[in-house]
């Protein structure tokens, strides 16, 4: 039987400091031009936490309003506020920045982040009354250090500083002397995504319930790569996301595929838990510093905040087969072949065209899955609206095939697909956001299929000019239909035998 998707958590962890100063569209112009206007100007379009709680698609993103619920705030969002917006939501938090430090060094086994002494103190209190943060979490939170010895680390000991308000509160150490790989910020681009990793799982059991003990397999999809100079990516954030959030009879491994690693990796844990390998895979991933700010340029020539100052993260449990919860079909994958080509037209014909092999046509499937980017970022940033632009080249491959009318590919975008909130975080927007809400969906009946849609851009790492991409089907569970009309062992056993009884009554006769 296919593997079931029993639950999902969104996290966001606000971090305006680290815009400053580990985004790489900063730090390359702090490199570059450090006098710009832009660098001058940055400071006074970043958000308050509040603000970054009451924007619309982060309200979306932890599970507090639905994409239909998004889709009836008029773009832009940047200037709309839910009020009453809880940091809490169905699926998950937004952490504030102060908070998310602390768990870095939660995280952190090899005493390579420091932190001044007050602030610990202080934050340690907030995050004593965090629900997910227990005891055991809160032992890893050292003391602190003295401010002194965090300035000198940071001036003559290549340390990377660590800010909040503005002000330098900590550092994160290099791991060795000359190995780039185990550089300090490096160190600190592996720590943040593993922190936001971990943050999800620990939302992930809690809003599902989960026994920790019956975990047995990890699968991170991050976009970091974590290693030495003997091999750089070599991995594995997964098994040590796992040793934090107390998945004690878990192991697990990385995958990698730019964008497209979640959807990768989400087939390879249903495929793992259908073979029988593994009972219960978490697929998840953490948060990249690089993206942060990303688009700040094209933000602030508008007018607009830093929209993209917040770190992502994602965690996915899949399971065996429970006669409730919603399959991955593995009978019909769509994959982008080496052979299919690289325009945007034929990544999505080769992903769609999955259906075929099932004979279903394009209209069967309720929800199309894409990269589903917050337009608010994008389109000032001249990327336009991403999921649209995709759900208008899906619905012209169905009026191509004959699926749909051209009058109808207006309606048709609206039905099967949906407006972007996800933030700007490569792997993060990519078909996995609405996992958790297509999951409730079908479990409420409001639909009864969805695709999952993965792309990536391979040619990033200068080593193919190839895309990516994979797609795959959930649907409602048919575990109990089958259940129900099939026959029993027992009964199959008792026909036997009624049949070798029979066979014997005759040949007596005879």
């Amino acid at each position: 039987m296919n593997s079931v998707i029993k639950g999902a958590s969104y996290i966001l962890a606000f971090v305006p400091d680290m815009v400053l100063h580990n985004g790489t569209t900063q730090t390359t112009e702090r490199t570059v031009n450090p006098n710009s206007e832009y660098l001058k100007e940055i400071k006074n379009h970043i958000r308050n936490y509040e603000q970054v709680v009451k924007y619309p698609p982060n309200q979306a993103y932890i599970g507090n309003i639905t994409p239909d619920d998004l889709a009836n705030y008029e773009l832009p969002w940047y200037d709309k506020s839910i009020e009453n917006a809880d940091r809490f939501g169905k699926y998950g938090e937004i952490m504030p920045q102060d908070e998310f430090i602390c768990l870095m060094q939660m995280c952190d086994v090899f005493d390579l982040v420091k932190l001044e002494k007050e602030f610990v103190q202080l934050t340690r209190e907030k995050l004593s009354k965090h629900p997910l943060i227990d005891e055991n979490l809160l032992g890893r939170l050292k003391d602190g250090d003295d401010a002194e010895i965090i300035e000198k680390l940071v001036s003559e000991e290549h340390s990377e500083p660590i800010y909040n308000n503005s002000k330098l509160i900590g550092c994160v150490k290099r791991a060795h002397d000359i190995d780039v790989n185990l550089s300090a910020h490096v160190m600190l681009e592996n720590l943040v995504s593993k922190a936001s990793n971990v943050l999800s799982i620990l939302n992930l059991i809690a809003k599902h319930n989960i026994n920790r003990e019956e975990i047995d397999y990890v699968i991170d999809c991050c976009e970091e790569a974590c290693g030495d100079m003997n091999q750089r990516g070599g991995g594995n954030f997964a098994k040590a996301c796992a040793e934090v959030a107390g998945l004690t009879n878990a192991t697990g491994s990385d995958v990698r595929g730019f964008c497209a690693g979640p959807a990768h990796a989400l087939i390879e844990a249903a495929a793992l838990v259908k073979a029988g390998a593994y009972k219960n895979v978490i697929v998840s991933a953490g948060g990249s510093t690089a993206k942060l700010g990303m688009n700040g340029k094209d933000h602030i020539k508008k007018g607009l905040p830093i929209l993209e100052d917040v770190l992502g993260g994602f965690s996915i449990l899949i399971s065996e087969n429970d006669g409730i919860n919603p399959e991955i079909r593995l009978d019909f994958i769509g994959k982008h072949c080496v052979g299919t080509g690289s325009s945007p037209q034929a990544v999505i014909t080769s992903l769609v065209s999955s259906l075929d092999k099932a004979g279903m046509k394009i209209t069967d499937v309720d929800k199309y899955s894409v990269e589903m980017q917050n337009p608010d970022i994008t389109k000032p940033a001249g990327a336009g609206d991403v999921p649209l632009a995709n759900y208008k080249m899906i619905g012209a491959l169905a009026v191509k095939r004959g699926d749909i009318e051209k009058k109808e590919l207006i309606d048709f975008t609206k039905k099967h697909g949906m407006i972007g909130w996800a933030p700007t975080q490569g792997h993060i927007p990519s078909g996995v956001p609405y996992i958790g809400f297509g999951r409730q969906d079908i479990l409420d009946g409001k639909i009864k299929n969805a695709m999952i849609v993965g792309k990536g851009s391979l040619f990033l790492g200068r080593m193919t000019n190839l895309f990516d991409g994979v797609s795959f089907i959930i649907e409602a569970n048919k575990g109990k239909e089958e259940e129900q009309t099939s026959v029993s062992e027992d009964k199959i056993k008792e026909l036997i035998a009624q049949a070798l009884k029979n066979f014997a009554s005759n040949l007596l006769t005879e």
